[in-house]
């Protein structure tokens, strides 16, 4: 997934990609400053709270060359953590969401996951039990932040076939985020430099 290649989608007019420039980067906090600050009156630093560039990947989800929504993924040691899911209220309702959320539990399987959390809003668990068989954590309580109730979801996952690990081969580990099966730039260089 470099710039000019994107997750595959079950819909054409939509593509989604792993977020590697400082524009896509802008795009990303507009659709969630339009969704989370305005639509649901998040306080501009509970939305940025310092997790966008520390560990972080995010998705980005578009409608032709319109950003329409979003993700934050962030790695730790047993899980992924699903974060900060956006889509544009224009875009709800028809695939966008469930596009993104499939390239999102297919990039955390690619990256050798087996588990992975998040926070959902109290009234979409149904969804997250329905589409991705979804459980609560259990022993997890309901929280609260911006004005919404919150609990914990959990999700186990399939390995990938292909899923990157410690045999990986080194040039495949040097390859942009997502982007495991094409040859990277390292890779491009030319020979005397391998040498």
């Amino acid at each position: 997934m470099t710039r000019a290649a994107s997750i595959p989608t079950a819909n054409n007019d939509y593509t989604i990609s792993v977020v590697r420039t400082f524009d896509e980067m802008a795009q990303v906090q507009t659709v969630r400053s339009l969704v989370y600050m305005a639509d649901q009156a998040c306080p501009y630093d509970e939305e940025f709270d310092g997790n966008d560039l520390a560990g972080a990947t995010h998705l980005l989800l578009k409608w032709g060359r319109e950003p329409v929504g979003v993700v934050r993924l962030r790695w730790f040691g047993e899980f992924a953590k699903f974060e900060r899911l956006a889509v544009r209220k224009e875009h709800r309702g028809g695939p966008a969401l469930l596009l993104l959320c499939r390239a999102t539990f297919d990039l955390v399987r690619r990256k050798g996951y087996r588990r992975l959390i998040g926070h959902a809003q109290v009234r979409g668990e149904a969804f997250w039990k329905r589409y991705f068989k979804g459980r609560r954590r259990p022993g997890r309580p309901v929280f609260n932040f911006s004005g919404y109730a919150y609990l914990e979801m959990e999700f186990d996952l399939e390995p990938h076939a292909a899923a990157v690990g410690l045999a990986s081969p080194p040039m495949t580990l040097l390859r942009p985020e997502g982007d495991w099966d094409r040859p990277g730039v390292l890779e491009r260089a030319p020979a005397e430099l391998a040498a």
